[in-house]
């Protein structure tokens, strides 16, 4: 009996058998909006007008809201067993956000974010990388004291 005849986990009994095809790719997910503030949140945008053609204008980008990055850290420093000094050490912070705090980790991100000095000098390199991280965050929205900014 051949294989057509009794089926396949492809085609029923009878028909030629044929792959299946492949599902689509799964799309990535949407990275989540940053966390707000009580109170806070993104303002709301007024009606959106229309031109003399008639067709409506895309709707003005909302201002991205301000997260209160000191007040985040500290509540999540305050939920973590360990005593991590966020404050000053890159390493404790990425230990804090749960990311990678290896050196080969903190010499691939000053390298994405441009650092010049002595990659082998990791006293000076972590010190760089806090503070650039920190400038980061207030140039993407967050509200950084200036005290983390040093």
């Amino acid at each position: 009996m051949s294989a057509s005849a009794i089926g396949t986990p492809w085609a029923p009994a009878g028909q030629p058998a044929r792959p299946r095809a492949m599902p689509p790719p799964r799309q990535p997910r949407r990275p989540l909006p940053p966390p707000t503030s009580p109170g806070t949140g993104p303002a709301s945008t007024g009606p959106t007008s229309s031109s003399s053609s008639g067709a409506r204008s895309a709707p003005a980008a909302a201002p991205q809201s301000t997260v209160d990055v000191e007040a985040v850290l500290t509540k999540l420093a305050a939920q973590n067993k360990e005593k991590l000094d966020w404050r000053r050490s890159i390493v404790d912070l990425m230990k804090l956000l749960k990311l990678d705090s290896s050196l080969a980790a903190r010499k691939e991100l000053a390298k994405e974010l441009h650092y010049t000095g002595n990659p082998n000098d990791s006293a000076s390199l972590n010190v760089w990388l806090h503070k650039q991280v920190m400038i980061k965050l207030a140039e993407n929205g967050g509200k950084v004291p200036d005290s983390l900014k040093v």
